[in-house]
Parts: C-alpha cells; sequence; structure tokens
C-alpha cells in the first residue's frame, strides 16, 4: 500500500514532466546560439556525415550560401570567419564539432555571442577557440542567420516534438524504476537540444556543475523513431539523478578509494581511475541500464553477457550493482535511500580479489558524459601563474596531472612543461616537449611560440638552417599575432642570443 500511494505521487508529480513544462527541470529544446554556431562551421567546411543528415541540414547551408553570395560583406565576413575555423580545426571530426557544441553553450545568445563566464573557466576543449563569438557576430549579422532562423523555425519545432513523447516516457519509466522523482533536484536543471546541422552520428552529452546538456543530431531514419537516440539521452539523464548521491557520500566513497588500484590496467578513461565518486557512480549507471534494457521477456544470458562486458571495460562494480538492483526493484525503499546501504555492502576486499582476476578489453568506447569542473578548467591558469610565480615544479605537476587526466588543451599542457624544462636548463627535454606542443597543440598562440623556442634553441645549437625554418613555420602558424610576428621576424633576421649572452 505505501509503495501504491507514493507512485500514485510520483505520478501526478511527474505530469510537468512528462508535458515538458516551463518550470520543470527538464527541458527539451532548440537553441538559436547553438544553431548560429553550426550554421557558420558548416558555411566554413564542416561537412561530417552530411549525405546521412536530415534533408534540412543540406537546406539551411543552402540558404546561408545565398545570402553570402548575394552581399559583398556577407563575403567579407564569411572570410575572417572560415580563416579562424580553418586555423582552428581539431584533428579529427568528432572533436571539431564537439568543441563547438562545448562553445555554444557558453555563449549568450545573439546577437553578440560574448562569453558567459572568464576564459579561464571555460570548458577546456572550447577555451581554445573562445574567440570565434567575436567574429561569429558579424557574420551572423552579414550573413542574415536570424532571418534563415525564423524561416526554418517550424521544422524545428517539429523536430522537438517528434522528441517529446520518447524522452517525457524515457524519464517517466526511469524515475519509476529508481523511486525518485527530479522535480526534488531545485536548482539542476537537465536540458535535451534539437539541431539539423551536425554529424547525426554524434551525441554530444556535458555536465557543467548542476547544469546536464545534451545535443542531438537528427538522421532521416530518426525522423519516424525519434527514440534512437534516446540510450544516449538516458544514460546523461541517469548520472543527473545519480550523481549528487555520490557527492553526499563522502566517507563511504573514502572506503571504496582502495579499488582504484585495481582499474590500473583497465581501458578507462583517467577520470575513472584517479575519482572514486565517478567510478562508483558510473558502474551504477550501467548497471541500471543493463537491468532495464529491452523488457521482461530479454533473456537474462543476454543481461549477464552486457554485465561481463561492462567489467571487462574496468566498471569492475557493476556485476555487484547489478545484483544488488534485485533487491532494489522488490524493496518500496527509493534510490536516495538505498544508496547508502549499496555503498556499505561492498566487500572491498573481495572486490579487489574478483578484478584481480579480470582480463581487461584491450579499449573502450569514451564516456559520453564530459564533465567540466570549475577546477579542472583553471588547472592549467593556475600552472602558468605558479610558472610566472618562480614555482617550476609546481606548474610541472599540475601540467603533468592534465596530460595524465586529458583536462584541457593537452597543446598548452606540454607547451608549460616545455617552459618548466626551459627554467630547469633542460634544453632536451624542453626541444621534446615543445615539439610534442606543436602535434597535438589546437591554439595558434601555443604552436606559434612553440616554433619560436624551438628556432631559438637550434640557434644556441648553431643550428641556422634548422632554426629559420621554425621560425619561419611560427610566421605561419602564428603570425597573425604581434608578439610571435616580431618574435619570429628577429630570428629570421639575426641568430638568437639570450639575454645574459647579449649583457656581456
Amino acid at each position: 500500500m505505501w509503495f501504491r500511494g507514493w507512485f500514485v505521487a510520483v505520478l501526478l508529480g511527474l505530469v510537468g514532466q512528462v508535458c515538458l513544462a516551463q518550470n520543470s527541470p527538464i527541458t527539451l529544446d532548440t537553441n538559436e546560439t547553438l544553431f548560429s554556431v553550426l550554421a557558420a562551421i558548416n558555411s566554413c567546411g564542416y561537412d561530417q556525415s552530411l549525405t546521412i543528415s536530415d534533408a534540412m541540414r543540406s537546406n539551411v547551408r543552402a540558404e546561408v550560401q545565398r545570402n553570402i553570395k548575394a552581399s559583398e560583406e556577407a563575403q567579407g565576413a564569411a572570410t575572417t570567419l572560415c580563416d579562424f575555423y580553418q586555423t582552428h580545426r581539431a584533428k579529427d571530426p568528432a572533436h571539431d564539432l564537439s568543441q563547438y557544441v562545448s562553445l555554444a553553450l557558453y555563449l549568450d545568445g545573439p546577437p553578440h555571442f560574448a562569453p558567459k563566464v572568464k576564459d579561464d573557466e571555460m570548458p577546456p576543449d572550447a577555451a581554445a577557440i573562445a574567440a570565434f563569438g567575436a567574429v561569429l557576430e558579424r557574420f551572423y549579422d552579414k550573413a542574415q542567420l536570424h532571418a534563415i532562423w525564423e524561416h526554418d523555425r517550424a521544422q524545428y519545432a517539429a523536430l522537438a516534438e517528434r522528441y517529446h513523447q520518447p524522452l517525457a516516457g524515457m524519464v517517466f519509466d526511469n524515475e519509476i524504476y529508481l523511486k525518485l522523482a527530479s522535480a526534488a533536484y531545485l536548482g539542476r536543471t537537465f536540458t535535451v537540444y534539437m539541431d539539423f546541422l551536425g554529424d547525426p552520428n554524434q551525441t554530444n552529452a556535458r555536465n557543467y556543475g548542476s547544469d546536464y546538456y545534451v545535443v542531438v543530431f537528427p538522421s532521416p531514419e530518426s525522423s519516424t523513431g525519434a527514440s534512437v537516440k534516446m540510450d544516449q539521452v538516458r544514460h546523461t539523464y541517469l548520472h543527473y539523478l545519480l550523481d549528487p548521491l555520490s557527492e553526499k557520500h563522502f566517507s563511504s566513497m573514502k572506503r571504496l578509494e582502495p579499488l582504484l588500484q585495481s582499474v590500473k590496467r583497465a581501458p578507462l578513461e583517467e577520470d575513472f581511475k584517479s575519482n572514486i565518486s565517478l567510478l562508483v557512480t558510473e558502474c551504477l549507471v550501467r548497471a541500471i541500464e543493463i537491468r532495464t534494457i529491452g523488457n521482461k521477456r530479454t533473456p537474462e544470458a543476454q543481461r549477464t553477457q552486457a554485465v561481463d562486458d561492462a567489467v571487462r571495460q574496468g566498471y569492475i562494480l557493476t556485476r555487484y550493482f547489478y545484483d544488488s538492483l534485485l533487491t532494489f526493484e522488490k524493496d518500496p525503499a527509493g534510490i536516495r535511500t538505498a544508496f547508502s546501504g549499496f555503498l556499505d555492502g561492498v566487500d572491498v576486499k573481495k572486490e579487489e580479489k574478483a578484478a584481480s582476476a579480470v582480463q581487461f578489453a584491450s579499449g573502450t568506447a569514451p564516456e559520453l558524459v564530459q564533465l567540466s569542473r570549475l577546477e579542472d578548467r583553471q588547472m592549467l591558469v593556475t600552472a602558468e601563474k605558479r610558472l610566472a610565480a618562480g614555482d617550476p615544479k609546481g606548474a610541472q605537476q599540475l601540467a603533468q596531472q592534465a596530460i595524465d587526466r586529458k583536462i584541457g588543451d593537452q597543446g598548452r599542457a606540454l607547451f608549460i612543461l616545455a617552459e618548466v624544462a626551459v627554467a630547469n636548463k633542460d634544453m632536451a627535454g624542453a626541444r621534446d616537449n615543445f615539439q610534442k606542443a606543436i602535434q597535438q597543440g589546437k591554439d595558434p598562440k601555443v604552436i606559434g611560440w612553440s616554433h619560436v623556442y624551438l628556432g631559438r634553441i637550434l640557434d644556441l645549437k648553431d643550428e641556422r638552417d634548422a632554426a629559420v625554418i621554425e621560425y619561419r613555420a611560427a610566421l605561419d602558424a602564428g603570425g597573425a599575432l604581434p608578439e610571435i610576428k616580431t618574435a619570429a621576424e628577429r630570428g629570421l633576421e639575426a641568430p638568437y642570443e639570450p639575454p645574459a649572452k647579449t649583457q656581456q
């Protein structure tokens, strides 16, 4: 009887969520800022999976091109925009799209597209392209993107409507299973954005503090079956519901930290190997997904195989949580009540022994939900400040941590390590890291200065011809930046001499 009363209360409380009303923490929407950013990169050569995208993507691209051709000012704005885009392209299409999605979520709306936060508070993958908003402002005006947005609003509204019922059903099913209503999550938001202008094979999910986002791009097939992307949306939604529970059980999580040693050999992302809360939550999320996959007729052998696969990827507590959920499903208590019992029931020694016998997989798919904690975003800024303050050891530790955990611009982190090597008079280490910074960097400033410093190192070794090549490369990579242009031109005019030598 108690459970029935709870069920009815939740059912009534979920009416707003099922309808996705304005006061719900769950939102399904389209977004003009996201549209504008994606329309801009599409006009500059972003073509990934264009042939399998919804026809609206090609329609919007054609509308933008007509407006560009009709105006010399629009053509000039497009040239500036596309120069920026081509200079900052990521090494693979997935990251190319991903960084612009992250940026769009952190820009104010049109017409100015100003960043909502300071540069060092931007998501790490968006920080290197934060200046895109400034060049987008003029392109948005001259290419008349707002008029295109208004012209196609009905199509975008229809797209959101196709996903409305599948999203409402997913929310309802998971909250009933977990006996947990999201309406109680005051101050937290879960937003699903729809847009035609990205790769339909990709779903971008983000967690920025208390805000969770999923950005979905439809394919023609999903026009009649919008739930095709609901697995990815559900994965993010489960994190939205469960992440706060982990944050409230610090002591229990601390007890489980020895398990991190058991996953050092696993193909997990570094965050899961260094943060027990993230690992525990991900294991629980995957266990819930497996328990709720398919229907009652789904063979248990299929579920068991899915559990084994998760464990082999490094999510070593998935089996424990899967078994615990069998009891949870029969209990009227909700996940908030049961969660502490789940944690207390983990036998660390037993799980360590089981993990030691696991033959981990050679690889695993990257985690869907990208985390962006403020302290992580500021890690490289703090490293640079420590180096400037005369603390190369502290700077080195932070930069190395950013590399180990793949936080922020890896080229920038390598550049800091190279600067630390210079400070320590380790020219071989400096040369190696400057070269790596060039290979992995996205920011023209990092790449340009790396070439300049390599030129100076080569000059000091009396390898003038090789040094000249580096100075020319610096001009190619960062010549638009006055300080790099000046340094590179000086290097071309005469071999570099350090200040101390000049003073003698």
